[in-house]
């Protein structure tokens, strides 16, 4: 009953904040029109005790009450949706929102690593869909709650024993609660599944994907899985809906009983003359209307309590994002403009939520301002990781990234990320005008096409604007009509073009930023990036942080780090870590064996 209730008031507090006018008169047309039915069954009584005794003025007066009442019991809702509907859709986007906030607006993205977080997210993306009903659910209720108390009043009028009809609309109540917590359960357990499930449909209705699932020949092996994962979700569900129905089905087993009791009683009354026809006209009506309220009682209290779990599920997930306890002066302060000792990782590490061992451990290295370092590794190794946590998107469960002599985490995310660059490896393809694509990189110049321009020249990525039918203003992507598709390569060359429209940033990573290119083009273009990197540095004492695995690229940068199994196992110039004959040096002469 708590849940029932948090989520109610919840909701209207929703409501109230997104428009307090609209709220009011739908809460107003809604319990006019509950309110309204018990009292036509009293004027409907009147009335025919008017017509038996003949007295026709007063037939006529009841008549048209009744007749008002009638038409404000059936319009009573009607005109009430039309207050609240534009109010649900309102409702709806702004819980879309605040899921938006609460996946993309924290200083970290450590919660996206974690599988809880994703079904939560899976079931709050079919949840939020439900408001339109919530809404009216809520309305409804209070309009309901009137209207019992209400009837009850004049059934107790009548017959003090005709109470105990609404007092069986308890059994009815309780079981939807108990049918309601049954299949919240199921939709929980079925949200692996289901995420799964979607997540293979996504990928085999990809026309990225479609090539290689045909090569493959993977057709029937996604439609398999996809339909195992299926029924996986349905069969959790079925169970769910199942057992459900049957709580639902028992409670008003117990309310037709009580029902066929009242009825029964009301005509043995009339029968022995202690009741007239039009007492006994109210006590049917109004025993009619008892069972459409606990109907509809029971069915605004499932909604009402599933309401309340979407809304626990909302505090779940904001409990999953926010962002660790830290000192009271944390996060305050502002980064220099420009970089004048470095970077430092101070004994750092890093786990993965709910990861049986740690990604990075104990990395202990400086980085002089101004220097190009290049990061390589094996696949896996965390060279990834690492650039993320100097990004700010990780904080270290271990350990300390200084900056210039401040740890991390006393800097102002925003502010630090205004004064970085980046080329993830796992980049964004942005299905906007291509100016617009590249112009994200600095929001204040992103319809500067000149300075859209000059980024694409830095990135080598030039060519890419120039083959699009109508240059900058092309609209890329397959969900518009006349979208331009790009290959991989070309998205990349266009996502390191944003990564170049920052002027000065004090630290600028590429995490396998040509990663999608051939290794000649990409030599050339890490060439110009070592030109970029001079330019910065000048401009700003900037540290250029590339990450690639090839190694002939890397023997450009001032500074090369090894990374092995979470460690760093070296470091130093490309002619250092060849003299000293270690794992680079083993790793160079593999890859260079390759090409020759």
């Amino acid at each position: 009953m708590k849940e029932t209730l948090d989520g109610s008031w919840g909701l209207f507090r929703m409501a109230w904040r997104i428009h307090p006018r609209k709220t009011l008169l739908a809460l107003a047309l809604m319990v006019a029109g509950a309110v309204s039915a018990p009292l036509l069954a009293v004027f409907l009584g009147l009335m025919t005790d008017a017509v038996v005794a003949g007295r026709g003025t007063a037939a006529a007066l009841h008549g048209v009450a009744t007749a008002v009442l009638a038409a404000l019991t059936l319009t009573g809702a009607h005109f009430a949706h039309i207050a609240y509907f534009e109010l649900s859709e309102l409702a709806e986007l702004d819980m879309v929102q605040q899921l938006a906030e609460l996946s993309n607006g924290s200083e970290g993205i450590e919660h996206h690593d974690r599988a809880e977080f994703a079904d939560e997210l899976s079931v709050l993306d079919r949840e939020v869909r439900q408001f339109s009903n919530a809404l009216s659910a809520l309305f409804s209720s209070v309009g309901l709650a009137l209207a019992m108390v209400l009837t009850a009043v004049l059934l107790a009028r009548l017959h003090p024993v005709l109470l105990l009809l609404p007092l069986a609309a308890a059994p009815p109540l309780l079981a939807g609660r108990a049918a309601e917590r049954r299949l919240d359960g199921s939709r929980t357990a079925a949200a692996e599944p289901t995420r799964l499930a979607l997540n293979l449909f996504r990928l085999s209705t990809s026309a990225r994907h479609a090539g290689e699932l045909r090569v493959f020949r993977l057709r029937q092996e996604m439609r398999r899985r996809h339909a195992g994962l299926r029924a996986d979700a349905d069969r959790v569900l079925w169970r769910g809906q199942a057992g459900a129905a049957a709580l639902r089905a028992g409670g008003q087993v117990v309310f037709a009983l009580a029902y066929v009791g009242t009825v029964l009683l009301v005509l043995r009354d009339a029968v022995s003359g202690r009741h007239g026809i039009g007492e006994v006209t109210v006590v049917i009506a109004l025993a009619v209307q008892v069972n459409q309220q606990v109907t509809e009682a029971v069915n605004l209290t499932g909604t009402l309590q599933r309401m309340g779990s979407t809304l626990r599920r909302v505090a779940a997930v904001r409990t999953m994002v926010a962002e660790p306890d830290g000192p009271a002066d944390e996060g305050g302060l502002s980064p220099a403009d420009r970089m004048r000792e470095g970077i430092e990782l101070d004994g750092v590490g890093f786990g993965y939520p709910g990861a049986e061992a740690p990604v990075l451990t104990d990395l202990r290295v400086r980085i002089p301002a101004g220097t190009t370092v290049a990061v390589v590794g094996e696949n896996g190794a965390g060279k990834s990781t690492l650039v993320k946590l100097l990004c700010g998107l990780y904080r270290p469960t271990s350990g300390r990234v200084l900056v210039d002599g401040v740890d991390l985490r006393r800097l102002s995310a925003e502010e630090w990320r205004a004064r970085i660059s980046v080329g993830l490896q796992d980049f964004v393809r942005y299905e906007f005008r291509a100016g617009t694509t590249v112009g994200l990189g600095d929001l204040p110049r992103v319809d500067d096409d000149r300075a859209v321009l000059d980024a694409l020249e830095s990135a080598h990525a030039g060519d890419v604007v120039e083959r699009l039918p109508e240059g900058l203003d092309s609209q890329l992507g397959k969900s518009w009509t006349e979208g331009a598709e790009l290959s991989g390569g070309q998205w990349q060359k266009l996502a390191l073009g944003r990564a170049m429209m920052r002027r000065a940033p004090v630290l600028l990573v590429l995490d396998e930023p040509s990663s999608a290119l051939d290794a000649e083009t990409e030599h050339q273009l890490f060439e110009r990036f070592s030109e970029q990197a001079r330019q910065v540095r000048e401009a700003a004492g900037a540290i250029t942080v590339l990450v690639s695995h090839r190694f002939s690229t890397a023997r450009m940068a001032d500074l090369i780090l090894v990374v092995r199994d979470g460690h760093i196992a070296e470091s130093g110039s490309h002619q250092e870590l060849m003299a000293g004959g270690g794992l680079y040096a083993e790793l160079f002469g593999l890859q260079a064996a390759s090409y020759r």
